[in-house]
């Protein structure tokens, strides 16, 4: 499949408002323009409201480097990348550290909770550092959706590793971002709280509108999420709508061969 046919897919439920991400012609590359690495080459792709979508693809496909450059993390060579009406590619470093503060969350492989505050305290640590008031409705409704009703008082010391990473899914949801991009969320969680990590992201994009871009390796993980799309050097080359945990690994098998 092109990329031209994977931007062009059949549009999911999700897709009747305007997405929130839109990258088109990507490209970036490390070091010299002609001996350098290619990690992106002219990757066009967009990210629909209120939905939960898995990049994926071979190692080295360019799948972390897509998910940083549309967070902001890492500057590209050509290309734009929209956030709502916003070009965060035209942005200075201040005003891309003060857009990522107010309308995107992360949650990454470690779950880096200060280990002196409280899951609650945690949870509301950014705001506070922004100097955000909270919604209290918000919160409990976030609180309820990661079941951490009773675990709110407890320092991380005293949580499990899945438990953990469910503070820091509330932590990323509670400022009510426009995306959350997650990058290997269960990679340090066994299978069990894996599977729940997993779902309370499924639920945040049902249940809440939240949109949430995830990179993983992993089908299973990806089958949680309404879409998928496979990047191969540096090329958005397949997607699957609905996926399934074969589905998934079918095609990734196909673009290692």
């Amino acid at each position: 499949m092109s990329q031209s046919a994977a931007s062009a897919a059949p549009a999911s439920e999700h897709t009747a408002t305007p997405p929130v991400v839109v990258a088109r012609d990507l490209a970036k590359v490390y070091g010299d323009a002609q001996s350098g690495v290619r990690a992106l080459d002219g990757v066009s792709v967009e990210f629909a409201r209120g939905a939960f979508t898995a990049i994926m693809g071979p190692s080295g496909s360019g799948k972390s480097t897509l998910m940083h450059c549309l967070a902001g993390l890492d500057t590209v060579s050509s290309g734009t990348v929209h956030l709502g009406r916003t070009e965060i590619t035209r942005l200075r470093d201040k005003q891309l550290t003060l857009l990522r503060r107010d309308r995107i969350g992360f949650i990454f492989q470690s779950f880096n909770l200060l280990p002196m505050l409280t899951a609650e305290q945690n949870i509301l640590l950014p705001g506070r550092i922004a100097k955000r008031k909270h919604d209290p409705a918000r919160f409990e409704r976030i609180v309820e959706v990661v079941g951490l009703g009773d675990r709110l008082g407890h320092l991380p010391s005293a949580l499990s590793g899945g438990q953990q990473q469910r503070v820091a899914v509330a932590r990323a949801l509670l400022g009510d971002p426009e995306v959350v991009y997650a990058d290997e969320p269960t990679g340090n969680l066994d299978s069990r709280s894996g599977a729940e990590v997993l779902g309370f992201l499924r639920d945040s994009a049902r249940e809440m509108g939240q949109t949430i871009i995830m990179v993983t390796h992993d089908p299973v993980a990806a089958s949680y999420a309404d879409r998928v799309v496979f990047l191969r050097d540096g090329r958005l080359v397949d997607e699957v709508q609905s996926p399934t945990a074969e589905t998934v690994l079918d095609r990734l098998v196909k673009l290692e061969s």
